[in-house]
C-alpha cells in the first residue's frame, strides 16, 4: 500500500437506515480497497479505515455528499499499511457502548473546548481537571498534564466509577472539568450522563486527543496516543524530543510497546520493554493479533 492514511470520523445523528447505509459504505469502502472497521446505529456513526491517500480522499468525498453527514470532520494520521486486517461495516445498537442509551447528544453534551482554548488555560493557570475517559491501558502510554484516571477497564464501566468524583461537585463550584478521548465520540455521550449525575462546569475537548496533540505536539500532552488498529500508537505528528511517560509492567523502563497478558482473562494489554518481552514472550503475544 503506497503512501497509506488512517482517517477516524463519527457522528451522532439519528438514522432511519443504518441496514442500507452500511451495505452502501461497505460497498464504496470495498470499491476503493479500504480497510477498517465501521458501526452503524440509529444514534449515528464510527468508523476507522486505512487506505491509499487518492483512494481515502475520494471515500471522504463519497462521504461528504451525503448531507447527513457534510459536517463530519475526519481527522488523519499517518498509517503503515497494516492497520487493519479485513474490512467490518456492522449495524449495532450504539456506536459506542456506554450501556446507557436513549441521549439527546445534540442537546445534552457538554460544551466543546478547542484545542487552542485548552492550550491557552494550561498557559494561564487556569483552576481545571483533565477527566480521561479512555481505558486505562490507553492512559498508560499518553495522557494530559492535571489528569483523572478512573481506572476505566472499559466504557461501559463509566456509571459505575462515577462515585470516584462526587467531590468534584461540592469541593470547588468554580473548578472546570475538561473531559477527553481519542477522538471525541466517548466524551460526547459521557458528558450527557455526567450533566444528568448533576456535574457542572463541564466542557469536552473539541474533536478529541488527536486534534490537540496535532495543533500543539508535545505541549501539555506527555506521551503517545492508544489507538484501536494494529499500529497500537501514533504521534499523529512527528514530535522530536517527545517524552515517553509508558513505563513496562515487569521492570518500569521507559516503552511506548504494547502486549496482550494471556496469563490473564480476559487477557489484558500491557506494556513491556523488549528485554522484559525477551523473559516473558510465553504468555505474551502481540497486542495487535486479535
Amino acid at each position: 500500500m503506497q503512501n497509506p492514511v488512517v482517517i477516524p470520523f463519527y457522528k451522532f445523528i439519528k438514522l432511519s437506515d443504518p441496514d442500507r447505509l452500511a451495505l452502501a459504505h461497505k460497498e464504496k469502502a470495498k470499491e476503493l480497497g479500504l480497510l477498517g472497521r465501521m458501526i452503524i446505529a440509529e444514534e449515528g456513526v464510527n468508523a476507522t479505515f486505512e487506505g491509499e491517500r487518492e483512494k481515502i480522499e475520494e471515500y471522504v468525498r463519497f462521504l461528504h455528499c451525503d448531507a447527513r453527514f457534510a459536517d463530519v470532520v475526519v481527522k488523519e494520521s499517518a498509517g503503515n499499511g497494516k492497520a487493519f486486517t479485513k474490512l467490518s461495516v456492522k449495524v449495532r445498537d450504539e456506536v459506542v457502548t456506554l450501556g446507557v442509551k436513549d441521549f439527546d447528544v445534540k442537546k445534552e453534551t457538554a460544551t466543546e473546548l478547542p484545542a487552542s482554548d485548552l492550550q491557552s488555560w494550561y498557559e494561564k493557570g487556569e483552576d481545571f481537571v483533565v477527566l480521561d475517559l479512555r481505558n486505562d491501558y490507553e492512559i498508560a502510554s499518553g495522557k494530559f498534564d492535571r489528569t483523572i484516571d478512573l481506572g476505566l477497564q472499559n466504557f461501559r464501566e463509566l456509571p459505575e466509577k462515577l462515585e470516584q468524583l462526587n467531590a468534584l461537585k461540592t469541593e470547588n463550584s468554580k473548578l472546570k472539568i475538561v473531559t477527553v478521548c481519542t477522538g471525541g465520540i466517548r466524551c460526547e455521550k459521557a458528558t450527557c450522563l455526567l450533566k444528568r449525575e448533576g456535574f457542572s462546569n463541564l466542557y469536552q475537548l473539541k474533536d478529541g486527543i488527536h486534534t490537540y496533540m496535532k495543533e500543539y505536539p508535545g505541549q501539555n500532552w506527555k506521551g503517545t496516543l492508544f489507538v484501536f488498529d494494529n499500529r497500537m500508537t501514533t504521534d499523529v505528528v512527528p514530535t522530536p524530543n517527545k517524552e515517553i511517560i509508558g513505563r513496562c509492567v515487569f521492570c518500569e523502563s521507559p516503552t511506548e510497546a504494547y502486549y496482550s497478558d494471556d496469563s490473564l482473562r480476559p487477557s489484558k494489554k500491557i506494556l513491556c520493554c523488549d528485554s522484559c518481552y525477551a523473559l516473558n514472550s510465553t504468555r505474551l503475544r502481540e497486542a495487535n493479533q486479535r
